[in-house]
């Protein structure tokens, strides 16, 4: 309104001088100086009431019209209206504010040149002031002002209407951005959660269980104790490394998790097995197919399996239990095979997401074989035990 305001005064300066070359006199100059006063204050308020303001103007200049008053320097706060109803207005406004720019040119032509006609002694129609042509170019003149405030205003709307619509779209990318990020977030402390189960279950486990051999045999046979307890000791020290690394990405937001996260992998399943055999735990294992080096997210995905289901063996599986992996290298798929003869687990157990109805051991490796489009079947093994096979899609050759 500041700016607009800047304009009217100086409209309204220009549209009160004493003499601006109108020609108008008596009661119209009354009417002129009206109408220099009342353009100047619709035109501070345009922006704020582009609908009535246009309704306003046009009903001035009508009344213009019909009473004759001849246009004046105040006249071009009617271009300011063609802009404004264009640029501002709704539907209808904009298609008055430009069928009133069309009308304005002929009508302000007729009111000051009238058409009228004489005819000579040898009937010849005379035009009192200017032929058809010239009227019909001087009436384009006079409108020509008006259709381009209007497309000018038009073309404000649209840019206007762009700017808009590139401000909802960046509103709505950044929404969208922090919903991934959130989203983001949320799938990597998962991802940390199932990283941290697999390592505290399965380096906890040995380490009870090596307890208690120590604690069973430290009367009897002093060197197998000492070896326990040297194995609890160093599976303490791996487990404490591994969840450094893990706890690391939840510390420090600038570096990548992958520099902490411990990134096993199928050449690694012998030294887990081995550590499990140090356990007590007798564990058979054989690979076929063509070995090859895989991606590492399956790599990952098979060492947590094979991980996590022989955890649930020692925990479950019972005295003088047997386990066998077997890891078969196909062409299209990777599959893992880990079973027992132990005392296996009911279907009630298997729902409820544990062999103990408590872990998230299997409900883990779901998640997992599920990130790399693979399949998962768990279930109590034919006489007895427990069976795992994982089935997870490679590349072709």
């Amino acid at each position: 309104m500041v700016v607009d305001s800047v304009w009217a005064a100086m409209v309204l300066f220009l549209g009160v001088l004493p003499e601006d070359g109108t020609g108008t006199s008596g009661w119209r100059l009354g009417v002129h100086y009206v109408v220099a006063l009342v353009l100047p204050l619709l035109m501070v308020v345009r922006r704020r009431f582009p609908d009535a303001t246009v309704i306003a103007a046009t009903l001035i200049g009508l009344t213009q019209v019909a009473l004759d008053v001849n246009p004046a320097i105040s006249s071009i706060a009617y271009l300011v209206f063609a802009y404004t109803g264009a640029a501002f207005g709704r539907p209808w406004t904009s298609r008055l504010a430009l069928t009133a720019g069309l009308l304005a040119g002929p009508l302000v032509f007729w009111r000051l040149h009238p058409m009228k006609t004489q005819i000579n002694d040898q009937r010849d129609v005379i035009y009192a002031d200017y032929s058809v042509p010239e009227s019909l170019f001087y009436m384009g003149l006079m409108t020509t002002p008006f259709i381009l405030c209007w497309a000018w205003g038009r073309l404000t709307r649209v840019r206007r209407a762009y700017l808009v619509e590139l401000e909802d779209r960046a509103a709505r990318l950044e929404r969208e951005r922090d919903a991934q990020a959130k989203v983001a977030v949320a799938a990597e402390r998962a991802r940390i959660a199932r990283e941290l189960h697999d390592v505290v279950a399965h380096n906890v486990s040995v380490m009870i269980v090596q307890a208690d051999g120590a604690a069973y045999v430290l009367d009897n046979s002093p060197q197998q104790a000492k070896e326990a307890l040297g194995t609890i000791a160093s599976t303490g020290r791996q487990a404490l490394v591994e969840m450094r690394r893990l706890l690391g990405v939840l510390r420090t937001s600038d570096t990548k998790g992958e520099e902490y996260v411990p990134q096993p992998g199928v050449e690694e399943l012998p030294e887990l097995l081995d550590q499990v055999r140090t356990a007590g735990l007798q564990v058979d294992f054989a690979t076929s197919g063509d070995p090859r080096e895989l991606p590492r997210g399956v790599e990952l995905t098979v060492y947590r399996i094979v991980q996590e289901a022989l955890t649930n063996v020692r925990k479950h599986g019972g005295p003088d239990v047997h386990a066998r992996v077997a890891v078969d290298f196909g062409e299209r798929e990777l599959a893992v095979l880990i079973e027992d003869d132990g005392r296996g687990s009911t279907d009630e157990q298997l729902a409820a997401g544990g062999t103990d109805g408590q872990g998230h051991g299997l409900i883990g490796m779901r998640e997992r074989v599920g990130m790399v489009s693979g399949s998962l079947d768990v279930g109590p093994r034919p006489g007895g035990g427990f069976r795992i096979r994982a089935v997870l899609p490679l590349k072709a050759a």
